[in-house]
């Protein structure tokens, strides 16, 4: 999209030098027009030019501007954008140019958990933060409609407050995360136990899923030239509905894999020890004994409680 923000490169003087002129003619405006009063010839004329010059103080008076690091000026004539101008410190331009300040510095955007659908349906409690900036200022203030936004509820006008004008990007950009998040989210499954398939999930894969949250925020706030420094998710759960009904899942879910380690480890060890019995010759065992001994083994090392040892006072063999 072609980039419509330009430079302002309109007349701007120094706004110190400007002061200092002004005061300069202020003061004189007014002895003028005192010494008009006080002479006899030619009062009206000389009142009148000393009033013309204090016109001229009030209207350089009105093309000061102060910009401080982060803020930026749109600038206007009758209508027309002629700039941005970015320039810090006090500066003087021409008083017929209409100036809208705007804060160029980095915002953040705690979002409340939203709950949604993931991919397998199940409903979920997701948030996100979000830290960005207006980047464009052109698009900011003509591609979308953030004057009327910025004046709906106030009673300020647009210009005179910048906090006015950033609420209504912050409002614009809360509408867009929302959107964006929910899209997200719906495309995944909260974890791979879902899908039953090793593929992305809400829950795994974090990094990914952060990395496609700040494409789809990219292109839903490029329109109004505002830059996604970063968006990560904050907040995952299922919703409270399900929550504990998939907490006793997860748990039977962890309570069978840690059960499938432990025979494998069992298993191991057994047949370890069945190895070393018969490689060093030291008993002799049947295939009842083995089963006999795998079966102990195996309970010994499988049972949730501790085993109570039966001591055989007689032979192998009885």
């Amino acid at each position: 999209m072609e980039n419509k923000e330009f430079q302002f490169k309109g007349m701007t003087m120094n706004g110190f030098a400007m002061l200092f002129v002004n005061i300069m003619l202020t003061v004189l405006s007014v002895a003028i027009i005192v010494t008009g009063f006080m002479q006899d010839i030619l009062t009206g004329l000389i009142v009148g030019f000393g009033f013309a010059v204090f016109a001229v103080t009030l209207f350089i008076w009105a093309g000061f501007v102060m910009l401080e690091p982060g803020e930026a000026r749109v600038m206007m004539f009758f209508g027309k954008y002629k700039g941005t101008y970015t320039k810090v410190g006090y500066s003087w331009v021409h008083p017929f140019i209409n100036t809208k300040k705007l804060s160029l510095r980095a915002r953040n955007l705690d979002a409340e958990p939203i709950k949604v659908n993931d991919k397998t349906g199940n409903p979920i409690m997701i948030g996100l933060v979000l830290v960005w900036k207006l980047k464009d200022t052109y698009k900011a203030m003509f591609e979308i409609d953030s004057q009327t936004m910025a004046q709906s509820g106030t009673a300020q006008q647009i210009g005179t407050s910048v906090s006015n004008v950033m609420l209504a990007f912050e409002n614009f950009v809360k509408t867009q995360s929302d959107a964006a998040l929910r899209q997200v989210a719906g495309l995944y499954a909260y974890d791979n136990n879902e899908s039953g398939k090793a593929e992305l999930t809400l829950r795994d894969s974090a990094d990914e899923i952060n990395k496609q949250l700040e494409e789809k925020l990219d292109e839903r706030l490029s329109m109004a030239g505002i830059e996604v420094v970063e968006a990560r998710i904050n907040y995952l759960a299922y919703a409270p509905e399900i929550a504990a009904v998939m907490l006793r899942r997860q748990q039977a879910d962890a309570i069978i894999s840690a059960r499938e380690k432990i025979v494998e480890g069992a298993v191991s060890m057994v047949k370890m020890a069945l190895d070393k019995l018969s490689s060093e010759e030291i008993v002799d065992l049947d295939d009842d004994k083995k089963a006999a001994m795998v079966s102990n083994l195996l309970v010994v090392l499988c049972g949730d409680d501790s085993a109570q040892p039966v001591v055989n006072a007689g032979t192998l063999n009885h």
